[in-house]
């Protein structure tokens, strides 16, 4: 089965209020296009074609930088904001050949979904190519579905159409199943289906939505897989970055916690994605671990400590200390109240005591 990917990360984020690029706004210590390209995981993509706009310097060179060998990423720029629809098709251009004779898989998906996980885009493609379909929405049931597209079936239950919130009559605004813009699509229908849609609606811009009506006025399959809303929703300011962040570090957690580590309070514990920790580890309240950091067996960490990119030997203890790109050896004790400046280490069985400076070199 081949598939192939495009994730959606030209838009501007206004709403976030900052100079920096929404896709590369951070959660758990990895910006938010990365948590999405990690997803694509199980899906082992051929390519990972990421359509660049605003800021597209930036992100190409984070992207490029810090994402996964496996992921084939290759960039492409949206010069002007015409729409999902016109995203979609500047994405298409990264895959070689043409698309009239290729029944691989396409998955479109946005920049902006970092809590979406692995298994759920391995149930989108395989359901996709369980049933034949030409394409197929991973979809969610929202209590206030307000601001998003909402998913009209037909009466044997099928996809017929996605219409936009702007768009929709009254009673469509009652529907509560939205679409999350996340999609598997047949390459060899895909490319037809977009040459097709038009800009006749309420933004004047190409909605990739349209590609569904498209293919469903043309007599081809639509099927549909849920998802938990949680999961599937964007991040589009900082109040929803906060909660994504809340969301995703209590994944964290709990996966540390099943391999063998303790936190004596999961709620006052922060730990990076990109982080290491040993088996038999000890995380008392306050403890933030960042970066690279990589903590050894039985280590013992916090109350009120905050390391960053450092190394932490097996059976150390380490409180009330703050730490940037440092070592500590193997069974040390340091703090509390110790500072750890960029280049400095204890060393193995040592002592700092209170109130401590570790010496750089």
């Amino acid at each position: 089965m081949s598939v192939s990917a495009i994730v959606l990360a030209a838009g501007e984020g206004t709403r976030m209020r900052s100079s920096r690029p929404k896709p590369l706004h951070l959660i758990c210590g990895r910006a938010m296009v990365l948590h999405v390209i990690h997803a694509l995981e199980q899906l082992n993509p051929d390519r990972t074609a990421i359509v660049v706009g605003h800021g597209a310097e930036q992100v190409t060179k984070k992207v490029q930088r810090l994402a996964p060998a496996w992921a084939n990423v290759a960039f492409v720029e949206q010069i002007e904001q015409n729409g999902t629809g016109d995203a979609a098709a500047i994405g298409m251009t990264a895959f070689p050949g043409d698309d009239y004779d290729d029944e691989s898989t396409i998955v479109v998906l946005p920049g902006d979904t970092p809590l979406l996980r692995p298994d759920t885009l391995n149930e989108l493609v395989e359901t996709h190519v369980a049933n034949g379909n030409a394409a197929t929405l991973l979809t969610s049931m929202m209590d206030d579905p307000t601001g998003y597209g909402r998913v009209i079936r037909k009466n044997n239950g099928q996809a017929d159409r996605i219409v936009e919130h702007r768009d929709a009559a009254p009673e469509e605004l009652d529907v509560h199943e939205v679409c999350t813009s996340i999609y598997a699509f047949r390459r060899d229908l895909l490319g037809p289906a977009l040459r097709k849609i038009t800009t006749d609606n309420a933004q004047g811009e190409y909605y990739l939505t349209e590609v569904i009506s498209v293919l469903g006025q043309m007599g081809h399959r639509i099927g549909c897989v849920q998802a938990p809303s949680g999961e599937t929703q964007g991040v589009n300011d900082r109040w929803q970055l906060a909660l994504a962040e809340r969301e995703l570090r209590a994944r964290t957690n709990r996966q540390w916690l099943l391999n063998g580590v303790t936190m004596l309070d999961p709620r006052q514990t922060f730990i990076d994605v990109t982080v290491s920790i040993g088996q038999d580890v000890t995380l008392y309240p306050g403890t933030i671990l960042q970066g690279s950091t990589v903590i050894g067996d039985g280590a013992e960490i916090g109350p009120d400590t905050r390391l960053v990119d450092c190394a932490i030997g097996s059976g150390a203890t380490v409180e009330h200390t703050v730490g940037h790109d440092s070592e500590v050896g193997v069974d040390a004790i340091v703090g509390p109240y110790a500072h750890l400046p960029v280049g400095s280490s204890v060393i193995a069985n040592s002592a700092t005591g209170a109130f401590y400076t570790a010496p750089v070199g």
